[in-house]
């Protein structure tokens, strides 16, 4: 790996990951589908406005999808893409690294 330059794929990457709340967005989805309501209540100090900003933004690069249930009332659940699911070894090795360094 050359570190003496910077990878624009990787400068890309960084700037959509991260964003404050996403990885932990990111967290909560590795466990499967969840409503929005699900993911306010595990993230409470995050407001709504800056979740939906954040799910559209993961969504537009095909990290989240948006599951619109045509129930009444209508269901909308939020999942990780294959691509999303992805993240998961390195969420994981974030998660080793905090309980070892913080």
């Amino acid at each position: 790996m050359d570190y003496d330059h910077m990878c624009p794929r990787y400068e890309r990457a960084m700037v959509l990951l991260g964003k404050r709340w996403t990885g932990l967005i990111i967290r909560v989805l590795l466990g499967g589908p969840r409503r929005f309501k699900d993911l306010q209540e595990q993230m409470p100090q995050l407001s709504d406005r800056l979740l939906s900003e954040r799910l559209k933004e993961l969504e537009a690069a095909d990290v989240v999808r948006r599951k619109v249930y045509n129930e009444r009332p209508v269901r909308i659940e939020y999942e990780l893409t294959e691509k999303g699911a992805r993240l998961e070894p390195v969420v994981g090795e974030i998660q080793r690294w905090a309980e070892e360094w913080t």
